[in-house]
């Protein structure tokens, strides 16, 4: 679930190694792997006892993690394909002479981030300019205008906090300024607060890695231990005014519309003139401040702290998002923490992938282009448009019959249901990069250039008319989300390829896949965040008390079932954070279920593979997520990522599903089964 709240925008690079492995080659096509793989399976397990590893214990064994991943799953499997198919369009595209305006883009895009010599030959030296900037800082005035020009070079919220345009929550016909919350090194505010032994180490880890850079910069160790007890500090007040992560789902405590006056009496001495002069904003009455209380402490921080510890902190957040655009060095010093110690990952990644995603994250659209023209056809759209419907229809036949819900919710229901629009494959209008330069000899200059390109881009919808046609993900995603404001479901066409929709399967698979992926985002418009949303995506309460009453007595069923399962170690699930995901896993394979069943109603379907229909139904639903992670990365998720892990995004479904116990005809009392008044249902 995706709804636009202008965040951290600084782009998620992969880090490169000097060489790529001999055995990794792009590709030419993308290679088939179907929907229900068999020798993905593990029969010797009991699928009653867990239908994960049945249907996926021989994918976890064919499939190690790779040394330069943390996870590794079916999704990510299929993504690292369609780099190294993309990889092959690039490098085409940089040899060849000619080609439209966009193709020349992306080709010498591509030349410059693949030139390794010229970038360790450039070393430090693109951060020179900025670095001087920050030293030169002599008044506290001028700070409000060095905040702004570094955000929209690096087009990030490490800066303190972010700014951006959104959907105005109460009215989003109308697009407004937002300003977000940022500023922290750590994935999550908690870091900074736990004081268990592993948060310690962490905190211990991270202050080295500051330490390091500051050495990089120049610094003297005993400077940069200094300055690593000051950003830390820093951030550590920082954190403490932040809201948590479960707190940030709730809608209403993100949204404080203000106008001019009122962002400026955050804090007087913050000059947002100069600063969105700096940034190249307009000057709108209108802003949404996501976290008030943040936004004050930062500015008072800011306002109070002496100048040295502010420029300590500036030259801190400017190393932590330029080090992965830098030579050998700055890049193994990121790795070293962000990746090897966070995350677990040993190996850093081959450079074609940092390039190959840059290229997606700055000029994604003239890539999707390319991708789309060879990958996705009229009539793969139609199937996936028509399976939509069916799990439309099946989500109206469900609304209709709930036994909990008053005939006015489910007339509102209904509303907003059939205003849900359908994105398949591709925007129908695609991105101008006309205004957006690129050189084949400046890979840095390149990447900045398409941060203040797509900050220029953002910026210049405050106050226009609300273009409903854009997209959130690139065709080239393989990811899907729906957004409440908007009230559209976008499906990427990278997310219709196979092994996850797969047209030469049959329906029972693609509906337990692909159906369950629908009916998960359909569902999302109607989990507890995305129900507080009306048919016009207005943040709006079009719930009756007791109808939302028994909502929260059913969804609190599923959360207190997710609370129990372990992720690692002795760390649970926070099924208050992954409450939304884990509605949607379950209410999205019910829908799907319904849709199947309507599909082939009247047809005599065969067994296949020694399974029955029903049983490739759920077969084909466990395989879309076959998966497994590092425990650092189990970690860290566990405690950032709004998804539970695999096994019981499979699992923790299936148990509610008395038609899966049918299917496998599992007896009472076996791990995949609960008595018919123990189980969860909400749609």
């Amino acid at each position: 679930m995706s709804f636009h709240r202008p965040t951290a925008l600084a782009l998620a690079i992969a880090l490169a190694a000097p060489l790529a492995s001999a055995t990794d080659t792009p590709l030419t096509q993308l290679p088939y792997t179907p929907s229900l793989d068999v020798q993905a399976m593990d029969r010797s397990v009991d699928p009653c006892e867990d239908l994960y590893r049945f249907s996926c214990g021989g994918w976890m064994a064919a499939n190690p993690i790779p040394a330069d991943q943390s996870r590794w799953s079916v999704y990510a499997k299929l993504a690292n394909d369609n780099q190294r198919y993309l990889w092959g369009v690039l490098q085409g595209l940089a040899a060849q002479a000619g080609g439209s305006a966009d193709q020349r883009k992306l080709g010498d895009y591509f030349a410059a981030c693949m030139d390794e010599a010229a970038v360790e030959a450039a070393g430090a030296a693109p951060l020179a300019p900025w670095l001087s900037r920050i030293d030169a800082l002599s008044d506290r005035r001028e700070l409000p205008a060095l905040i702004g020009a570094l955000q929209r070079a690096f087009r990030t919220d490490g800066f303190l906090f972010g700014y951006g345009a959104g959907q105005d929550l109460a009215d989003p016909e109308r697009v407004i300024a937002f300003v977000t919350a940022g500023g922290l090194g750590l994935p999550d505010r908690d870091d900074y607060l736990r004081t268990d032994t592993k948060s310690r180490e962490l905190r211990g880890q991270y202050r080295a890695n500051i330490e390091r850079s500051f050495e990089l910069m120049g610094h003297s160790p005993a400077q940069a231990q200094a300055a690593a007890r000051s950003v830390l500090a820093t951030e550590t007040l920082l954190a403490k005014a932040r809201l948590t992560r479960v707190q940030q789902r709730d809608p209403y405590a993100s949204y404080h519309p203000m106008g001019l006056s009122a962002l400026q009496a955050l804090n007087p001495q913050f000059d947002w003139r100069a600063y969105r002069s700096a940034v190249g904003a307009p000057a709108p009455e209108a802003h949404n401040v996501n976290e008030p209380r943040f936004v004050r402490a930062s500015l008072s921080w800011l306002a109070k702290a002496p100048l040295a510890e502010v420029k300590t902190y500036l030259r801190w957040q400017l190393a932590r998002n330029a080090a992965p655009l830098l030579n050998e060095r700055w890049q193994q010093a990121h790795f070293d923490f962000y990746e090897k110690t966070l995350q677990g990952t040993p190996q850093r990644k081959a450079r074609w992938k940092t390039c190959v995603q840059l290229a997606d994250a700055q000029l994604g659209e003239a890539l999707g282009q390319e991708y789309v023209a060879r990958n996705f056809s009229p009539e793969l759209k139609a199937k996936v448009l028509t399976m939509s419907e069916q799990i439309e229809k099946a989500m109206a036949q469900r609304i209709q019959q709930l036994d909990w819900m008053s005939a006015g919710t489910k007339a509102k229901a209904l509303e907003k249901l059939h205003t849900v629009v359908n994105k398949v494959g591709y925007p129908e209008r695609w991105r101008d990069y006309g205004a957006m330069a690129v050189s084949r000899t400046d890979f840095f200059g390149n990447v900045l250039a398409g941060n203040a390109f797509e900050s220029a881009r953002d910026l210049a919808k405050i106050g226009q008319p609300l273009d409903r046609g854009e997209w959130g993900m690139t065709p080239q995603t393989v990811n899907a989300y729906y957004n409440p404001q908007m009230n559209d479901i976008n499906f990427p066409a990278a997310v219709l390829q196979p092994p996850l929709f797969d047209a030469k399967l049959d329906d029972a698979p693609n509906y337990g896949n692909t159906g369950g992926t629908i009916g998960h985002e359909l569902i999302h418009g109607f989990d507890d965040e995305g129900r507080q949303f009306d048919a016009k995506g207005r943040l709006k309460d079009w719930w009756g008390r007791a109808d939302a009453k028994a909502f929260e007595k059913r969804a609190a069923c599923v959360s207190n079932q997710y609370a129990q399962y372990t992720v690692v170690d002795d760390i649970k699930i926070n099924s208050k954070l992954t409450l939304g995901e884990d509605l949607a896993d379950l209410g999205g394979l019910v829908l799907a279920w319904v849709a199947w069943q309507a599909q082939v109603q009247g047809q005599a379907l065969p067994n296949q593979d020694g399974l029955t229909p029903e049983q490739r139904f759920f077969v084909g639903f466990a395989q879309w997520d076959c998966s497994h992670q590092r425990p650092e990365a189990a970690r860290v998720h566990a405690r950032t990522d709004p998804h539970s892990p695999g096994r019981y995004r499979i699992n923790g479904v299936v148990v509610n599903m008395p038609e899966f116990e049918k299917a496998f005809a599992c007896k009472p009392g076996s791990a995949m089964t609960k008595p018919d008044a123990e189980r969860c249902r909400v749609w």
